[in-house]
């Protein structure tokens, strides 16, 4: 299994990015992704969470009405919609599939067993 995420950028606070992550394998929709990020100088943490089906979701605090979360299946591609930036969100965004192929989604790390490589996301103030 292979993770290709893209869309990063350096946008104004405020403004949206749009992440994609395209996985490589026949069996993408059996594993529930996620995307995580790591700020300079902080550990990686969770941002968001969708089962394999895409019938539920769940997002950290921080990213609770400003992401969203999406998977397209017959594509093989997670997203995540990011608006309303903020310089805080400034860090190398991560995609990852989970270790469960229910609807549980995970957000601790060990519960990911393939990543991406990151792409960098950089909101100015």
């Amino acid at each position: 299994v292979q993770l290709q995420a893209s869309g990063g950028g350096l946008v104004q606070a405020g403004g949206s990015l749009r992440l994609s992550c395209a996985a490589s394998g026949r069996t993408f929709s059996n594993y529930g992704m996620g995307w995580f990020r790591q700020a300079p100088g902080k550990e990686r943490e969770f941002v968001a969470g969708i089962s394999r089906s895409g019938g539920t979701t769940l997002y950290a605090d921080s990213a609770k009405g400003r992401f969203t979360i999406s998977r397209d299946n017959a594509k093989n591609t997670v997203n995540l919609q990011m608006n309303s930036l903020k310089p805080e969100d400034t860090a190398v965004y991560y995609c990852a599939r989970q270790i469960y192929t229910g609807n549980y989604i995970g957000t601790r790390e060990r519960e990911y067993d393939y990543w991406g490589q990151g792409t960098q996301v950089t909101v100015s103030s």
